[in-house]
């Protein structure tokens, strides 16, 4: 007998088999890849929120110690420590101007006190300040745009603060974030 005589059964899966699998493989993988880009970006936000509280509370933790009664120029300033204590008034992976962390670029400025004595770690003070924290890939790091100033009130919108973020007081647009 040189010859194998097939069944029906024995011939395993059909062409239409196959790219039923690959398909339905194909339409979870889909839903995977979306829910996996919203838990990033969510991810993202989050870190920018929890960024922006720890500079407010940095600052004001430096205007009370260091700043008598002003704030740091810079990010990396709050990153200097204070002679009384030995400790820096933010972490060290979030005293760099500007900084870029978890897809989010955070910059801080504020009007210099010009009458005001040097701080304690040898900064010009600023009277206000104001921080604003933007996705580097906007739609991909996050889709929403973050503030905060003097006031320490965080203030979230779909278009960036860059231009328009008082250091005092409320911003013309977005909603604050509670």
């Amino acid at each position: 007998m040189t010859g194998r005589n097939l069944r029906a059964d024995d011939r395993g899966f059909t062409l239409v088999e196959l790219l039923m699998v690959i398909a339905i493989v194909g339409v979870i993988s889909a839903i995977a890849m979306a829910g996996y880009r919203h838990a990033r970006v969510s991810g993202s936000e989050a870190s920018a929120i929890a960024g922006l509280v720890a500079i407010n509370q940095a600052q004001f933790a430096f205007s009370q110690t260091c700043g008598d009664q002003k704030y740091s120029p810079t990010l990396a300033g709050l990153g200097i420590p204070a002679p009384t204590t030995g400790q820096a008034f933010l972490s060290a992976d979030m005293t760099v101007d500007p900084l870029e962390k978890s897809g989010y670029q955070y910059v801080m400025s504020g009007t210099e006190a010009l009458d005001a004595p040097q701080t304690c770690n040898g900064l010009r003070p600023v009277t206000t300040y104001k921080v604003t924290a933007d996705p580097t890939l906007p739609g991909i790091a996050g889709v929403r745009f973050f503030a905060t100033n003097t006031d320490r009130v965080l203030y979230a919108d779909t278009a960036t603060f860059t231009e328009d973020m008082p250091e005092t007081g409320a911003p013309s647009h977005g909603t604050e974030v509670k």
